[in-house]
């Protein structure tokens, strides 16, 4: 029996809602920031900060492992660095089914773990790409071998959307001592001469009100907030760099994306938690 024709209406008007509704649950689908870091045993930095971060963002935050590391908030006593072989699986697994807006990279503690890690990022056409160049623990602690330096700067800073380094990271990085806004605006200038597409030099070792200083290539953005009295620091580098993925992740601009974390990490010293007998952990839960 031929079918009518409100038949064939209601079942094109069927397939056309079908379709609208797929389109809005791509549309919705939530941000993936993949973090591939190193563990914190205490908590408040590396990969449980990111996550942290990633969640309180409104981010899918997915995790590649590259070392676990013995810490509280007073030190750093052991490091155990996973073999390149273990991460360039996690970086497969969640690639191959999950997939990521964007990759933020933080403890990468040998020259052979920053060329695994950079040829997975070139494999996956990675095109959102924030680098945190960890070198130090708030406590002190170097996390990163000294020959590996020239393989973040050869590497990795040339594939990255954003370097985000702090003071004496910067100065690792560049050579210059970054001991003002000038000095910082000079090494954001020379980060992106290496190759980076953009660099935030953060301020919290310059004296006088916290300024980050973003430089994209063509003009720099200051971002300033009054500066916060606290010992409740560890874990800003990497829950800085996370917000800046997240913001990325959701399409933000640049300059909006290190704004948003710019405020998102001052909230957090500012509500900061009070554990442990050294550098205690952000807020990441402040909002």
């Amino acid at each position: 029996m031929p079918r009518t024709s409100g038949s064939i209406y209601h079942r094109y008007k069927w397939i056309f809602i079908k379709q609208i509704l797929e389109v809005k649950r791509i549309m919705a689908r939530i941000p993936i920031v993949m973090s591939i870091a190193g563990s914190d045993s205490g908590g408040g930095a590396g990969i449980q900060a990111d996550l942290k971060t990633i969640a309180a963002n409104g981010a899918y935050g997915t995790t590649v492992i590259t070392a676990v590391t013995v810490q509280n908030t007073v030190m750093v006593s052991g490091v155990k660095e996973m073999s390149t072989e273990l991460v360039e699986s996690q970086i497969d697994a969640v690639m191959s089914d999950i997939g990521a807006d964007v990759v933020k990279t933080g403890m990468l503690s040998s020259a052979e773990m920053i060329l695994c890690v950079s040829r997975k990022i070139r494999e996956y056409n990675i095109t959102k790409f924030v680098l945190d160049p960890v070198m130090v623990a708030t406590s002190g602690d170097s996390l990163l071998e000294e020959d590996a330096v020239d393989s973040i700067k050869k590497v990795l800073i040339p594939l990255c959307t954003i370097v985000t380094p702090n003071g004496p990271e910067a100065k690792k990085l560049t050579g210059i001592d970054v001991v003002d806004l000038d000095t910082a605006r000079d090494a954001a200038i020379e980060l992106v001469k290496m190759g980076a597409s953009a660099a935030v030099v953060k301020g919290g070792h310059i004296d006088g009100p916290a300024t980050d200083v973003l430089y994209d290539g063509n003009e720099f953005r200051m971002f300033t907030t009054k500066r916060i009295d606290s010992d409740n620091t560890h874990g800003t580098g990497c829950t800085f760099a996370s917000a800046i993925a997240c913001g990325l992740a959701s399409n933000r601009s640049l300059r909006d994306s290190v704004s948003s974390a710019k405020a998102y990490v001052t909230g957090g010293i500012r509500n900061g938690l009070k554990l442990g007998h050294g550098h205690g952990p952000l807020n990441h839960f402040h909002n």
